[in-house]
């Protein structure tokens, strides 16, 4: 953990409870152990103030009895804090045992519900006690059959700092292991794993959404195995803490609940079902009904997880991460996220395995076997008759309705897309393309216009957010390649209550894709059927009213959605129909994000679906914004009816509407997945609410209120500069005095225009720029600096906002000679495909001669470059590239390198791999890249033998 090489992240041990052991300790301490399953041991982080220590203690004690358990005593934990870093030690807590006999008359797994209830009372108890350090207690574990030995320390250090472990008396048949490599959240003590029932490698990139619906689903809990206690259990998860914590919780909540554990896991992490032909029927309809039942905890994960008789492993759907298992001839197994972590001769393994995507590994030590994935699948699909239940209540909404007829608005066609912000350049550039050619069209990377937040011209509120996207330990799918483990299948509905299973649980609607035609909407609206009936809600506000109007009118649709939901509609249905010159639309994300998180907060959101009807979204990264902030569906009427004005004006050459809009849809369909993959996510289910996305310019109340929990680092516009630039937009549609024709802004988002968006590339930079390099001349040069460096009038990036602090200058003696910095720089990878050969070997010479490095960007390198030029000039790059694609890539290129580069992830293009025009590729690049002239190449966002941080290594 950074200055401390002896602090790890965190490693622990979670194993059955050690009977003679604490046996043996028992009676050393005066009291004596029933007999294995008739008592619990909880291992407790204490804090180091004694007082706060013993009030935690006599909370304990009184909710034991309060709970009608016998408190039989403490143990304090010998440790020896000298084998573990000094880091550790500074925030090192009092570790104690805890004992507790279970009540006559309960059986073992009622004992191990009241031990939950017990804990979540003892917990919510100390966070109302006085106390800097109570953040220091933490219930590690509390079981009959589990006690879990961690800490912040490296996995050498444990059976030092432990000496229980080295006692020969301290058996288990069973051991899960973790050392953390922390990636989300700051390594802490109660951080460490494993957890209480798991231990995980991996990222869950849902988490929000996850904990959104969680927290929703709290109210509506019944359980005859909990009975009343079960509102003991609120919260279930535990605020702030990591995913895999949150993880734990939730698995904890389903095992107590009833489940089996290898039935729960399955709901957690499903393996890709929806597309898979050779899925037996009965356990495709296991996976389908729990879809209604919950989202899945989407991400790369290997989660090892354990109730004391049974272990396993699982692997999430794409087997984004490495686990490998042996077995012994003495039926010894190990499984781990490498091979070799133990030293076993091999002549003593009798078998070899990996994991495999979605699969399961599981050992019953009562039964001494390893259970077969199809076994404990086939076990949990035929418990009940979902295919029935799925054929009797879930309702699926037709694929095979047409568009008829333009549905009749009062407001022109023209006056709407301005109201809602359209531009000639969005019908240009997105729309047509995406309806002609059925797929988002491709451009130049880069983007040189004002962030949103310091733009002149009023901005749609989708231009506020970034999606955050996958980095090294979290790698990105290739849409394309895992095609069937990728689904924007997804239910919307009404929930039942998650620890029950029952027929009407399935009542929900089935949607094969997030995007809804005119004609698949009417049939949603139709709806009348018991469990499923819609409710139209307008997110229309008085534009005279200003941004006051705005409030009253998202205070408004809060209310009505929740009197909706409370007279039985169970698909709520946002729509901003009916704009006129009285009535402005409320920005469709956020109508959403205010609906979504009102109903959180009111945990009434599994309640209801959430379907958006707007003339504002026409973009994938709006369609991204609008799921991933709750909507489980939406129908872009506005960029419909756009496309038919297309069509009349002879600007798509297609058969007819029908066409356009169903190569329109699959067009934001294939965006859809490739945005969900840059970030890691499978399926639509799971990035619905996940809200993987940051703020850049967006004050904090307002994202506290309408976007809660999303990240917002750099504030700026608040709720009345939202309506302002909307009532800016409809104003260009109804002006007070119409002196002219109605026409489209022109845009300039992607092209410059005169009257357009500001371009920090722009006429002024590159004639001057130009003229420089012509003439040689410094004062054309001076200009163009000038224009470039100075932002004081054109703000348009955070850098530009940043200025350097006055400060006393070091003498020059203290600085390098330039001739050792310079041998520092590094040029920028960009294969000579983007840039041109010429460019290219000139900043690979210059490089050369200062003694820096130029790179060769992902387009591989002539191999006459690798030998000097007549001159001396050497155009060969020091730092060569490997990106996915691995173009150009050859044996005699790697060892011609100074330096290897292998390509994770690029900030210009995040989640990405490049992708190179088939015009671009001309003979000379072909050759160099070992493809096809005239072919387009793309590289794929992963590497495809690269998904981990393990296989990096």
């Amino acid at each position: 953990a950074g200055c401390d090489p002896e602090t790890g992240d965190g490693a622990g041990m979670l194993m059955q409870l050690p009977h003679r052991f604490f046996a043996e300790r028992a009676e050393e301490l005066g009291f004596e152990l029933p007999e294995p399953g008739r008592y619990a041991s909880g291992m407790i982080f204490l804090p180091q103030d004694a007082k706060l220590r013993s009030a935690c203690k006599r909370l304990f004690e009184h909710t034991i009895a309060d709970e009608n358990q016998d408190f039989l005593g403490w143990r304090e934990v010998p440790r020896d804090a000298s084998a573990i870093g000094w880091l550790a030690r500074e925030n090192e807590p009092v570790i104690e045992q805890v004992f507790i006999r279970r009540a006559p008359g309960m059986d073992i797994e009622g004992f191990e519900r009241r031990l939950l209830i017990i804990r979540k009372a003892v917990e919510r108890g100390v966070r109302a006690l006085d106390g800097a350090t109570k953040t220091q207690f933490y219930i590690v574990s509390l079981s009959a059959r589990t006690i879990c030995y961690k800490g912040l320390m490296l996995a050498h250090q444990m059976d030092r700092y432990y000496p229980d472990l080295s006692n020969p008396l301290f058996e288990s048949a069973l051991a899960l292991v973790h050392q953390r490599y922390s990636t989300n959240t700051l390594p802490t003590w109660p951080l460490a794993q494993p957890f209480r029932y798991l231990a995980h490698n991996g990222e869950i990139n849902t988490l929000r959404g996850n904990i959104n619906m969680m927290a929703s689903r709290e109210q509506h809990f019944r359980s005859p195995l909990f009975g009343e206690n079960i509102r003991k259990l609120s919260p279930v998860l535990t605020e702030g803490a990591s995913d895999s914590a949150i993880f734990d919780n939730a698995l904890e909540l389903l095992v107590l609940g009833g489940r089996s554990l290898a039935h729960s896991i399955a709901m957690m992490i499903p393996e890709p079902w929806s597309d898979r032909e050779d899925m037996p029927d009965d356990k495709r309809a296991f996976y389908e009904y729990h879809a209604c039942l919950m989202e899945p905890w989407d991400g790369p994960a290997s989660m090892a997880f354990t109730d004391g008789q049974r272990i396993g492993a699982v692997l999430d759907r794409n087997g984004l991460r490495p686990s490998r298992y042996w077995v012994t001839g003495d039926n010894f197994v190990v499984m781990a996220s490498e091979v070799g972590v133990l030293d076993i001769p091999q002549e003593k393994i009798v078998r070899k395995g990996r994991l495999e995507p979605g699969r399961m590994f599981l050992i019953d030590t009562h039964e001494q076997r390893i259970v077969d994935d199809e076994e404990i699948k086939d076990q949990f699909a035929l418990m009940r008759p979902y295919r029935r239940w799925l054929d009797r209540n879930r309702v699926v909404v037709p694929t095979d309705r047409v568009e008829t007829e333009r549905i009749p608005e009062k407001a022109p066609l023209l006056e709407r897309q301005q109201v809602f912000g359209y531009t000639q350049e969005d019908l240009e550039v997105l729309l047509a393309p995406m309806a002609q050619n059925a797929k988002e069209p491709v451009g130049s990377m880069g983007n040189d216009v004002p962030l949103a937040v310091l733009s002149d011209r009023p901005q749609l509120l989708f231009n506020y957010f970034k999606q955050l996207f996958a980095q090294v330990t979290n790698p990105p799918i290739d849409p394309i390649r895992e095609e069937i483990v990728m689904s924007l299948e997804t239910t919307i509905g009404r929930e039942g209550n998650l620890l029950e299973e029952t027929p009407q649980h399935c009542r929900q609607l089935y949607l094969k894709t997030p995007i809804l035609r005119n004609a698949q909407l009417k049939y949603i609206k139709a709806l009348a059927q018991p469990g499923l009936r819609s409710s139209v809600i307008s997110t229309l506000f008085r534009a005279c009213e200003g941004a006051s109007g705005l409030e009253k009118a998202i205070g408004r649709i809060c209310a009505e959605a929740s009197r909706a939901i409370a007279e039985g509609a169970t698909i709520l249905i946002l729509s901003d129909r009916g704009v006129d010159d009285a009535h402005a639309p409320i920005p469709s994300l956020l109508a959403t994000g205010a609906v979504h998180h009102h109903l959180v907060r009111e945990q009434t959101r599994t309640q209801c679906g959430l379907v958006v009807e707007s003339g504002e979204p026409r973009e994938v990264m709006h369609f991204a914004l609008l799921t991933g902030f709750g909507a489980g569906a939406v129908n872009p009427y506005l960029a419909f009816e756009t496309l038919y004005d297309l069509l009349t004006k002879d600007m798509l050459k297609l058969d007819g509407v029908n066409e356009a809009v169903a190569n329109y849809v699959k067009a934001v369909e294939k965006g859809l997945l490739k945005v969900m993959s840059k970030i890691g996510i499978s399926t639509q289910h799971s990035y619905r609410g996940a809200q993987i996305f940051e703020t850049v310019g967006l004050h904090q109340e307002l994202v506290d209120r309408f976007f809660t929990g999303t990240a917002t680092r750099v504030q700026g516009v608040g709720l009345e500069q939202i309506a302002r630039e909307t009532l800016m937009r409809h104003a260009v549609a109804y002006p007070p005095r119409r002196s002219r024709p109605l026409q489209l802004d022109p845009g300039g988002q992607y092209r410059w225009r005169k009257q357009g968006e500001f371009h920090q590339i722009n006429p002024e930079t590159i004639a001057t720029l130009q003229q420089a390099v012509r003439t040689n001349d410094p004062e054309c040069y001076r200009q163009f600096s000038e224009a470039v460096n100075d932002r004081s009038w054109t703000f348009a990036t955070l850098r530009g906002l940043l200025k350097f602090k006055n400060s006393e200058p070091i003498p020059i003696e203290e600085v390098e000679p330039v001739e050792v910095i310079v041998k520092r720089f590094c040029t920028g990878a960009m294969s000579f495909g983007s840039i041109s050969r010429e460019a290219h070997e000139t900043l690979a010479i210059a490089m050369n001669r200062l003694g820096g490095r130029s790179n060769t960007g992902e387009g591989g390198e002539d191999p006459t470059r690798f030998e000097r030029d007549v001159n001396g000039d050497l155009r060969r790059s020091a730092i060569k590239q490997v990106a996915s694609g691995r173009f150009g890539v050859t044996n005699e290129y790697l060892v011609n390198a100074d330096e290897l580069q292998i390509k994770m992830a690029q900030g210009a293009k995040p989640g990405e791999g490049g992708q190179l025009p088939g015009h671009k590729v001309f003979d000379e690049i072909a050759k160099v890249r070992y493809a096809t002239p005239g072919v387009e190449l793309i590289s794929p966002p992963p590497h495809h033998d690269i998904y981990s941080i393990e296989d990096l290594a």
